[in-house]
């Protein structure tokens, strides 16, 4: 058997050496698996490694032999714990959820399995996807493989920190407002989000169903699109999904990418985060794209626009979860009082946080001061957008506004934990892919991030820049 080097080994170039016969599926699980044991320990990246990987893996060989494997099959795969798999434990790292087994398989889920992929195991994140370090994961953080003393982000930092370690070779996340983005940076993977629509949500347990997002975390751009490729498409469950119509093709010396200037100069990012972004703009430069300065005044709102929408829809989404109809159950002295007291003990306090604040800017009397100002302000994000799409190809900033920051320095004070979201949430507000890409290091040695974002349904275009930006890396 040839050597299975996992820090080298890309989806490509694995299903190339699967068809040759380098090595085998059950080989490449196994290496997988003992890679696990080794590192996940000490990490946290998993709650729970499958105990059929092995068997997923002999059946992706016999496709192998019979001649009926797909791009995906055989390819060892890790699961954010919020999407079902049918007959295994989905807990979004919840107390409430804890013992909850799926009953079906979510959309992406049947989609992989039609593929022959293997899932090996499901992987830890910020409880119901409320987070932005998986800190808030009733099970414990996720530690990043490049500092373990740094968080790995969130809310999927498990799956971000299991590609980055070696211990799976993609996963899938979901994106809310930079869930998929966040981490990948901080862990220097490759982290996309689609355009809303364009991979179903069907089996993804809803945080805010009008910004979630399903998307995957690799090594490579090139791998992201093939899980992208493998996951993306109309379903009959999920209303909000579309079929992908020819993307355009765009030579690379008439590409331009815009950069919301007086955005990025509102304080608070780091000096090396700006210079590492600008680096990277010169190297662009380069290779022909021109650089455009665009101009997004609504953006500047787009963080409290998001945190009055997003509430609002958990609030109503988790209304469900109250021992009665969904979730685990503690008594109370009345009926009242099993409500209170299952919400109380099985929710963690970043959930019942923004539950409560949901609830207020929904409530008589500030629906009209807060939520619909709030849904004004999304509008006008949409509109900026459109207008600067007008004028260029991609919009570039950087994905956060610093380095991946220390275990338990933000945990306390959500208001700076809820400020790394600024260059992510507008995206989802606002309904288009982002795709965050490796971007060198800092001066400490942690990863930094480029986030490009592309017009409404353009991810094939998206992904194609994305490689260019990994050929300035190289």
């Amino acid at each position: 058997m040839t050597k299975i080097d996992l820090d080298q080994l890309t989806i490509v170039s694995a299903q190339q050496a699967l068809r040759r016969g380098d090595w085998s599926a059950l080989e490449l699980t196994e290496a997988y698996l003992t890679r696990i044991a080794d590192r996940d320990p000490e990490l946290h990246a998993y709650l729970e490694v499958f105990a059929d990987a092995k068997t997923q893996a002999q059946v992706a060989d016999r496709r192998f032999k019979e001649g009926t494997a797909e791009p995906l099959t055989g390819i060892p795969l890790a699961i954010k714990d919020n999407i079902l798999i049918k007959d295994r434990v989905a807990s979004a790292a919840s107390k409430m959820l804890e013992n909850y087994r799926a009953v079906y398989d979510a959309t992406v889920i049947d989609k992989l399995k039609k593929q022959g992929a293997v899932f090996l195991g499901r992987t830890n994140m910020d409880e119901f996807a409320m987070g932005g370090s998986t800190e808030n994961s009733a099970y414990g953080p996720t530690k990043n493989p490049v500092d373990e003393t740094r968080v790995s982000g969130g809310s999927s930092g498990g799956s971000a920190a299991a590609v980055a370690a070696g211990l799976a070779l993609a996963a899938l996340g979901s994106d809310t407002g930079g869930s998929i983005r966040q981490p990948a940076a901080f862990c220097g993977t490759v982290g996309f989000k689609p355009t809303y629509g364009a991979v179903s949500r069907y089996g993804l347990m809803s945080m805010a169903s009008s910004l979630d997002q399903i998307g995957p975390l690799a090594r490579t751009v090139a791998d992201a699109e093939a899980v992208f490729a493998a996951i993306r498409g109309r379903d009959p469950f999920d209303a909000t999904s579309f079929d992908f119509a020819v993307s355009r093709s765009k030579p690379k010396k008439s590409i331009k990418i815009g950069v919301p200037e007086s955005f990025l100069g509102q304080g608070g990012i780091d000096k090396e985060v700006l210079d590492n972004f600008s680096v990277t703009l010169d190297k662009l430069k380069e290779q022909g794209v021109e650089a455009v300065k665009v101009d997004l005044p609504s953006l500047k709102y787009a963080l409290a626009s998001y945190y009055v929408l997003m509430p609002a829809e958990v609030s109503a989404n988790l209304a469900r979860f109250d021992g009665m109809r969904y979730g685990a159950k503690v008594a109370g002295a009345d009926l009242l009082g099993d409500y209170l007291q299952t919400r109380g003990q099985k929710f963690g306090s970043e959930v019942r946080r923004r539950i409560m604040l949901g609830t207020y800017v929904l409530s008589a009397g500030y629906y009209d001061a807060y939520y619909r100002q709030a849904d004004r302000v999304r509008e006008l994000i949409r509109l900026d957008y459109a207008t600067a799409f007008g004028q260029v190809d991609l919009i570039a900033t950087p994905t956060t506004p610093t380095p991946a920051f220390a275990l338990g320095e933000k945990i306390a004070d959500p208001l700076q934990m809820y400020l790394e979201d600024i260059f992510t949430v507008p995206i989802n507000l606002a309904g288009l892919p982002g795709l965050s890409v490796p971007s060198g290091q800092g001066s400490t040695g942690l990863p930094l991030g480029l986030q490009l974002v592309a017009p409404w349904r353009e991810d094939d275009f998206l992904l194609r820049v994305g490689k260019m930006v990994e050929e300035c890396q190289a």
